[in-house]
C-alpha cells in the first residue's frame, strides 16, 4: 500500500500538468471570411475574362434601356405634329419637323416624304412605303446589334466559366499525380473550378434574361411604328377619309 501511493501521487501530479500545458495553448484562431475580392483572385486568370463580360453586360444593358423606349423611339408629341401636318397634306412642313428631330419613326417618315408626288396615283404611296419600310429595317438592324451583344455575354459567360471548371480539375489532378493528397493541396484548384463556374453562370444569366426582353421590346416597338407610319402615309396619299382621320388617328 505504501509503495502505491507514491507512483497514485506521481501520476495525479502528471495528469495535472499536462491539463495545464493544454490550457495554456493558444486557442486555435476560428477561420478568417472570404471577401469578394479573395474569391476573385481564387477563381484564376479567367475571372478578368468574366469582369470584362459583366461591366459589357451592364453597359450595353444601360445603352438598350436608354435607346429601346416607346416614348424615345417614337415621341408622342412629334406623332401628334406630324398628323396635323399630313391631314392638310403640308409634306413639306412635315419633312422640316422629322429632319429637326431625329429618330427611329422620324427617320422612318423622312425616308418616305422624300418619295411623295401629288401629281401621281396616290401621291406615290407605293415608293413611300418600300422607302419608309427600308429605313424601318435599317433602323431596327442597328438597334438589334447592340441586343445581340447581351446574347454574345451570355454565351461566352458560361463556357469561360466551364473552362474555369475545367483548368481548376486539371490543377487538382497534377496534385494527386504529384503524391499530393492532402485536402489542402486540392483545394485551390476545386475552388478555382467552383468558382469561375458560379461567376460565369452570374453574367451568363443576367446577359440572357435582357437579350430577350430588349429583343422582344424592339420587336414591339417596330411593329407600332410600323402601324402608325402606315397610318399616316394612307392619310397623305387620300386612302383615308380627311372627315374620320383626326379621331382614328387619336385611336391608333
Amino acid at each position: 500500500m505504501k509503495t502505491r501511493l507514491p507512483l497514485l501521487v506521481a501520476l495525479l501530479a502528471t495528469c495535472w500538468l499536462m491539463t495545464t500545458a493544454h490550457a495554456e495553448e493558444p486557442a486555435a484562431k476560428p477561420p478568417k471570411d472570404k471577401t469578394l475580392m479573395d474569391l476573385f483572385l481564387a477563381g484564376g486568370p479567367l475571372m478578368w475574362p468574366l469582369l470584362a463580360c459583366s461591366i459589357g453586360t451592364a453597359a450595353v444593358g444601360v445603352y438598350c434601356f436608354l435607346q429601346i423606349q416607346g416614348k424615345k423611339m417614337m415621341p408622342p408629341a412629334q406623332v401628334e405634329a406630324l398628323g396635323q401636318f399630313l391631314q392638310v397634306r403640308d409634306a413639306g412642313s412635315a419633312y422640316s419637323l422629322c429632319h429637326s428631330q431625329p429618330n427611329v419613326f422620324a427617320n422612318t417618315m423622312a425616308a418616305a416624304l422624300l418619295k411623295v408626288n401629288f401629281e401621281r396615283d396616290l401621291s406615290n404611296k407605293a415608293s413611300m412605303e418600300q422607302a419608309a419600310g427600308e429605313t424601318l429595317a435599317n433602323e431596327e438592324t442597328k438597334l438589334n446589334l447592340w441586343v445581340n451583344y447581351l446574347n454574345v455575354f451570355a454565351t461566352i459567360g458560361p463556357m469561360l466559366g466551364l473552362l474555369g471548371t475545367v483548368t481548376g480539375m486539371i490543377a487538382s489532378f497534377d496534385m494527386l499525380a504529384a503524391g499530393k493528397s492532402e485536402p489542402a493541396d486540392l483545394a485551390g484548384g476545386i475552388g478555382e473550378a467552383m468558382i469561375t463556374t458560379a461567376g460565369g453562370l452570374f453574367v451568363g444569366i443576367p446577359a440572357m434574361f435582357l437579350y430577350f426582353y430588349f429583343r422582344n421590346l424592339l420587336q414591339i416597338n417596330v411593329a407600332n411604328i410600323q402601324k402608325r407610319a402606315t397610318f399616316l402615309l394612307d392619310l397623305l396619299s387620300g386612302e383615308i377619309k380627311i372627315e374620320g382621320a383626326s379621331a382614328e388617328f387619336h385611336q391608333s
